[in-house]
């Protein structure tokens, strides 16, 4: 069974990017910043629209948060890819230590839900190796960051390892569709599309669910996202995000999970972790 349904969208994006979507799902599902009027953005044919807006790089620029390391902030939606108050210490205490050192399952599938900065990749890559635990990662992303963003992202530097620059590099190096060892612990796989292509069954022990915020993209944290989770995680499988309001629980709830409300990290209360029967 594949992985990812594919259905092309027939429109000629920048990433020829794959969606089993209608042109106007797409429209609001992957740009909530465009006006939107019905079947067709700002009164516009969707096709074009979609196509200049492929065509468009994100912008984004580095911020240094409290803990010294890096994140990245969209400009047009003023919104960061981590915490303001440490990247990495959210990063550690909602992924690894209340996701991957939660679970049992040896070897271990993860699915990231938003790839990013890559930052929460390199946390497992340096955890598997602690832990000669192998690990498959899968990293799903729409828009990845720039190799001249990556290499100003200071983790590296800012975490405990030998090689860490250079494994980094080739997270970011690695080609789309295809796994890469980046360790003899750790193998690594990028997908290139969007979050409501994700179709797989039973797949995943463990997903990391660190898609924007509710306040720029309140679609992803529904329902509908959350059956696609359930679904492709195997039973007993855990999802954790540092998200915790309570619309988001009920929605986990309603396609039956069953979620824990956890301390959070710097400067967040709660965060939630949902799991599989």
């Amino acid at each position: 069974m594949k992985l990812f349904a594919r259905v092309k969208l027939n429109i000629y994006g920048k990433f020829g990017l794959l969606f089993p979507l209608k042109n106007h799902q797409i429209c609001r599902a992957i740009c909530p910043l465009m006006p939107y009027r019905g079947g067709n953005p700002a009164g516009m044919r969707a096709r074009g629209k979609l196509a200049w807006y492929y065509s468009q790089p994100m912008k984004r620029h580095i911020e240094t948060t409290k803990d010294g390391s890096s994140t990245l902030r969209v400009e047009g939606w003023d919104e960061p890819y981590h915490s303001v108050h440490g990247a990495i210490q959210e990063s550690r205490h909602v992924f690894i230590e209340s996701g991957l050192k939660h679970c049992n399952t040896h070897p271990l599938r993860i699915l990231e839900m938003g790839f990013g900065t890559g930052l929460n990749a390199l946390l497992t890559l340096l955890e598997a190796n602690a832990m000669s635990l192998p690990v498959h990662y899968t990293g799903v992303e729409a828009f990845p960051v720039t190799l001249e963003e990556a290499g100003q992202l200071n983790y590296p530097q800012q975490l405990p390892g030998m090689g860490l620059a250079g494994d980094f590099e080739r997270m970011h190096r690695a080609p789309w569709e295809e796994n890469l060892q980046i360790s003899p612990y750790f193998t690594l796989l990028k997908r290139r599309f969007d979050f409501m292509a994700v179709a797989a069954e039973e797949q995943f022990d463990l997903v990391y669910f660190d898609v924007f915020g509710a306040r720029v993209q309140p679609e992803f944290w529904t329902e509908v996202l959350f059956e696609k989770m359930y679904r492709a995680l195997d039973h007993g499988g855990i999802l954790v995000t540092y998200a915790a309001k309570g619309s988001v629980r009920r929605a986990m709830q309603a396609v039956g999970f069953g979620v824990e409300r956890l301390p959070g990290p710097p400067g967040k209360r709660e965060m939630l972790r949902a799991t599989k029967p």
